[in-house]
């Protein structure tokens, strides 16, 4: 026998409410009145499927991950000639609709058969925030590269922007996606409008179900030619706008954009248990760490000063402890002055002893190339295209992605024939 709740609009409530008293194999626990009490009953496990209207109140992605997270999945009663409303459950999610006139030998079947996918799933599927799994964008799989790193401002900001760059430059198709729900920098370096909306109008369209492909690309305006971005929020006070479920789905339909998506992620990546435990309550982190369960590769980013190093080796034990790539370490800031008079020998030494680390990358200090960079409003690229920052980033975007040339090794070369000479 299949538990039901219900959480319809007074149209077509009473009628459908009769079919599924004449089903055989369902059982009506209750008749939610608003989105809340749906809620709340789908977390008391009352039931195992929720038929909904789509112009329920409130009804968004996050709180259909919700009754997923607690087993509950959702069907939708629409009418015949509500296209708007079909259209909307589907973009939420909803793969499962029901319509006024079904009678209830074929109410029973489609629900039951969403049930029995509720118990079929294994443990380590993939979170159930949906009815049936949304398909990819079409076209070659993009990869979401992250570019994360601990708090102290070690340089998260400088390296994503300029690995997008040098992919854009390449030819590779990238989106930049400023995640960062501590201090949003993007916008600012690259001279763009901060009032434009950005990730905060993306996840709200996704919460509403009216974001796609062609909308996010709207959102995502080319700063540089193949380099599109969607910025962060304006004020960090805004961190709420941004949930899991929409995360999740920003960065799905981010692959059909571009041919490589390129994220600035927060620094912090503690899941706070009181608010995680029994409750929806939004969490600060949630977005780095929904976009380091959907990477597939992750820049680790620390400075090379004591501080910075200590910060670094705590910070890769963290990340290890969540879902996440095997990081791709990257030290910043590299120079003498800090780390004695050979600091790559010096902090390989640190890194191996202290975080088993044998492969790290090393970037050069240069911070009067940056300093100009971000007065100008432009990427170090277009600034110093040939300066030893730009072309480190530049190799390591060609280790991320390998239609991505590697100058670097171009330039090298190119010394070499001019010394020989």
């Amino acid at each position: 026998m299949t538990t039901l709740l219900t959480a319809l609009t007074h149209r077509h409530e009473a009628h459908f409410v009769e079919v599924l008293g004449a089903a055989r194999g369902l059982t009506l626990v209750r008749r939610c009145a608003d989105l809340a009490e749906l809620l709340s009953a789908g977390a008391a496990g009352v039931a195992r499927v929720a038929v909904v209207s789509p112009d329920l109140r409130g009804l968004d992605r996050d709180a259909l991950r919700h009754l997923a997270g607690h087993g509950v999945r959702v069907a939708g009663l629409v009418a015949a000639d509500d296209e708007e409303g079909e259209r909307r459950l589907r973009q939420l999610g909803v793969a499962t609709l029901l319509h006024p006139g079904d009678g209830p030998d074929a109410v029973d079947a489609a629900l039951s058969a969403l049930a029995d996918a509720t118990t079929s799933r294994r443990p380590d599927d993939e979170d159930p925030t949906q009815d049936d799994p949304v398909p990819e964008a079409p076209g070659r799989p993009t990869p979401v590269t992250v570019v994360w790193g601990p708090t102290g401002a070690p340089g998260r900001t400088t390296v994503a922007v300029t690995v997008a760059a040098a992919l854009a430059a390449d030819g590779v198709r990238t989106l930049l996606v400023d995640l960062d729900t501590w201090g949003a920098s993007v916008a600012q370096v690259l001279g763009l409008v901060d009032e434009a909306p950005g990730v905060a109008a993306a996840a709200r369209a996704s919460e509403q179900g009216t974001l796609d492909v062609p909308a996010l690309a709207r959102l995502a305006p080319e700063a540089l030619p193949g380099l599109r971005v969607l910025t962060g929020l304006p004020r960090a006070d805004r961190w709420p706008e941004l949930r899991t479920a929409a995360v999740e789905d920003l960065l799905r339909l981010a692959r059909g954009i571009v041919d490589h998506v390129v994220v600035d992620a927060g620094f912090a990546i503690e899941d706070d248990e009181e608010l995680s435990y029994d409750t929806a309550a939004p969490r600060r982190n949630a977005a780095t760490l929904a976009a380091l369960e959907a990477a597939d590769a992750l820049v680790v980013v620390g400075a090379a000063d004591p501080v910075g190093l200590q910060r670094l080796v705590r910070a890769v034990q963290e990340v290890a402890l969540v879902a996440a790539p095997p990081p791709l370490v990257v030290v910043n800031k590299v120079r003498a002055s800090a780390a004695g008079p050979r600091p790559e020998r010096t902090i390989r030494d640190v890194l191996g002893r202290f975080a088993g680390l044998e492969e790290v990358r090393m970037l050069p200090w240069a911070p009067d190339d940056c300093d100009e960079a971000v007065l100008t409003g432009r990427t170090l690229t277009e600034v110093r295209p040939r300066g030893a920052l730009t072309l480190a980033l530049t190799a390591l975007a060609a280790a991320l992605d390998p239609r991505c040339a590697d100058t670097s090794t171009t330039a090298r070369h190119g010394r070499r024939r001019r010394a020989a000479v």
